[in-house]
């Protein structure tokens, strides 16, 4: 049976050259790698994972923790993250914080008394200084996606001045009287996301001189049923009724314009309506959004990653800022005379 030494030897590389090829770890120029995947083919070579793990004492597992994965921006990060990491030869284990005791301490537990991760990626979970040093300090890297962690890399937005840009829209089309759907209390727990956007949201009408009113403020679960239940408590009356909804994600955006039709009401004409995520049904509903790419937030916190594990130069952690694509559809246009 063909060993490393003989991939090598075909490949015209050194045996370590054809262990990080194969496995993924470390840095292998194209051409190279060719070389070896074309010679380990030719050979019928296949890397054992278990002798790799014993050699490097990695187990080649990483842990991807976040809130809830059926949720389409966890699971869009989720699926960006497993395919980056499945390419490179690395197996996933996920940990859904929502559910049974998976809680967020007993987790971080699992993850220090076990040592069966060589990395973990931590969606929107805002990991202490204290919890980062931990995990530091047994040597697993962390990297965030969601909001910065103290002294790890991270992936995120810019939820503050996203939500300011969506409400200026608004604005900038001559609506006044314009509703912001947010997130409830159960959501401010880590990134304080619904704060975050509402924030932006106020700081924007407040720049046009104008004050929100306190109905205009309905909280949901960033849902499309729950999109959909907030729209449908705004004031109905038309002088009090608003002409634009900011919703804080795509799906309360989607819920709102569902809503509208069953009032009766037309978007753009009678209420224009603008979300952020990027969800694929805005295109359907003609949605006009902010696209946040939440499949390349988790790709790129994979890579961060691996780059960490393949030995690569030491830098400082840094947040890296994804800027979301402005989409203009058309649920948005200037309200009605």
């Amino acid at each position: 049976m063909p060993g490393i030494k003989d991939v090598a030897a075909r490949a015209g590389v050194s045996a370590a050259t054809v262990s990080r090829a194969l496995s993924g770890n470390g840095n292998v120029s194209p051409a190279s790698k060719r070389r070896v995947l074309d010679a380990a083919k030719e050979l019928g070579f296949v890397l054992s994972y278990n002798a790799s793990s014993l050699a490097s004492g990695r187990s080649r597992n990483i842990g991807v923790v976040l809130p809830a994965a059926n949720r389409w921006y966890f699971a869009n990060v989720l699926d960006g993250a497993a395919t980056t990491l499945l390419a490179a030869g690395y197996d996933l284990m996920l940990y859904d914080t929502s559910r049974g005791g998976h809680s967020r301490e007993s987790v971080l537990t699992d993850f220090l008394m076990r040592k069966r991760l060589d990395g973990i990626i931590a969606v929107s979970l805002a990991l202490s200084a204290a919890e980062v040093d931990q995990l530091l300090g047994v040597r697993i890297p962390v990297v965030g996606v969601g909001g910065a962690i103290p002294g790890a890399p991270s992936i995120s937005i810019n939820d503050f001045a996203v939500a300011r840009t969506a409400t200026a829209h608004l604005l900038s089309l001559g609506h006044r009287r314009i509703a912001h759907l947010s997130g409830s209390e159960e959501f401010e727990r880590d990134f304080r996301l619904p704060t975050a956007r509402r924030d932006g949201y106020e700081a924007a009408m407040r720049s046009a001189g104008l004050a929100p009113r306190p109905a205009w403020l309905p909280l949901a679960d960033f849902t499309i049923t729950g999109g959909y239940q907030a729209a449908k408590v705004l004031p109905a009356h038309p002088d009090e009724r608003p002409t634009a909804v900011f919703a804080a994600s795509d799906e309360m955006a989607i819920g709102t314009i569902l809503a509208a039709r069953e009032l009766g009401l037309r978007v753009p004409d009678d209420l224009s309506v603008i979300g952020i995520d990027g969800h694929e049904l805005g295109d359907v509903f003609g949605l006009t959004t902010f696209d946040q790419a939440p499949h390349r937030q988790g790709a790129r916190a994979a890579q961060r990653l691996l780059e960490q594990l393949g030995g690569g130069p030491e830098t400082a952690p840094h947040s890296e800022l994804v800027e979301p694509a402005f989409i203009v559809r058309t649920s948005t246009t200037a309200p009605s005379a």
